[in-house]
């Protein structure tokens, strides 16, 4: 992915970005017929989205002719800005701060320190529910270490990342999304923690089994539910379920509580979103 020196020195890693909207999933073996300014592609369901940082409709258009089960839906301009949501400058969550790779500012004393290129992915720690699973990651440190996590929907890695900061020595950090496997891999290698992190492309549901002391699941509602029906998956020492609107978070609560989980403690999120962070032992003074 670019930087700020590559767009001139512009403090965002791209100026643009144009998306085609394609109907039809783009396979991994034909993202280098794009050209080297293709920047990924996001596969939602059965359509593509195919993310360039300059207008690139002819590329697109030969893909198309090569493939004609695929169809242009829709194409779109935004500046990177517009698409994020905000300027992207370092965020002090806790006692983390999360800082871009093109910014030249470091971490306060006492600072834990994450480098984050969110490229095209969201997840640069302004959403609510990334938020509050790194307020909860740091209460799970503050009261018990925990050496092995499973990261299950990482987006960008920020989680994963955040993990090995707080003294985990082995992270497994999976999404379904191949841009999401390929911006969390970036953000692994920016912050030098390849030999702990491992980033897998794959469902959640197919890696309960997997042994860690915590995990996180900032996922899908859909995906918890049947997440928490796994017996392997409730066994966990420690869990953090994000993702939640309040209503969901009231059903899930009872879902755990049923099931004999302890709810330590919970993270209303602006008052929209819930984080819940639960123990499979009597952790109710954790």
């Amino acid at each position: 992915m670019g930087n700020s020196e590559e767009q001139g020195g512009l403090g965002v890693p791209y100026r643009d970005l144009h998306i085609y909207v394609v109907q039809g999933v783009v396979r991994p073996d034909e993202e280098a017929d794009l050209g080297h300014e293709f920047l990924g592609t996001w596969v939602e369901d059965e359509t593509s989205f195919l993310f360039f940082p300059m207008p690139s409709r002819a590329k697109v258009d030969s893909l198309i002719k090569a493939r004609p089960e695929l169809s242009l839906l829709e194409e779109h301009h935004f500046s990177y800005e517009e698409w994020q949501g905000t300027r992207i400058e370092p965020t002090r969550i806790g006692e983390f701060v999360i800082i871009p790779p093109w910014h030249r500012e470091g971490p306060g004393e006492g600072e834990v320190e994450i480098i984050l290129d969110p490229g095209v992915v969201f997840g640069t720690g302004l959403h609510p529910t990334t938020r509050d699973c790194l307020r909860a990651m740091a209460h799970v440190h503050g009261k018990a270490a925990f050496e092995t996590m499973l990261d299950l929907g990482t987006g960008t890695g920020i989680l994963a990342v955040a993990a090995v900061r707080l003294g985990a020595k082995q992270v497994l950090a999976v999404d379904l999304n191949p841009l999401c496997v390929k911006t969390a891999r970036r953000n692994v290698r920016l912050n030098g923690v390849e030999a702990v992190v491992e980033v897998l492309e794959g469902r959640a549901e197919d890696f309960t089994e997997k042994p860690a002391d915590l995990v996180v699941a900032n996922i899908h509602y859909e995906v918890l539910k049947e997440l928490v029906e796994k017996e392997r998956f409730r066994e966990k020492p420690w869990l953090i379920l994000s993702g939640l609107m309040r209503s969901q978070g009231r059903d899930m609560k009872t879902k755990l509580e049923r099931s004999g989980l302890s709810i330590v403690r919970e993270w209303d999120g602006e008052g929209t979103w819930t984080t819940l962070l639960v123990s499979a032992k009597n952790a109710k003074n954790a």
